[in-house]
């Protein structure tokens, strides 16, 4: 099963200048809750943006990582 810090790796390299923060949300291992902030994103849809994230998974999802919730965001918000 991939940890958090290889999900965050993963996304951080198919996902130009893309930063993301991920957390295992039961402590199971296997659901996974992510932001993902990336100047790549702008102009996409929500759905367009969260699909870039589950390609760079595949089959992966709905498998080894059972539920992947995800906030996309094109940059930092200032809160």
């Amino acid at each position: 099963m991939p940890t958090t810090d290889e999900i965050r790796q993963r996304i951080e390299a198919a996902i130009p200048d893309a930063r993301a923060n991920v957390s295992d949300f039961t402590g199971g291992g296997d659901h996974f809750e992510a932001t993902v902030i990336s100047p790549a994103f702008a102009g996409l849809s929500r759905i367009q943006q969260h699909r870039m994230i589950y390609e760079i998974f595949g089959s992966e999802i709905g498998g080894p990582i059972h539920a992947l919730a995800l906030k996309t965001l094109t940059e930092e918000p200032n809160d």
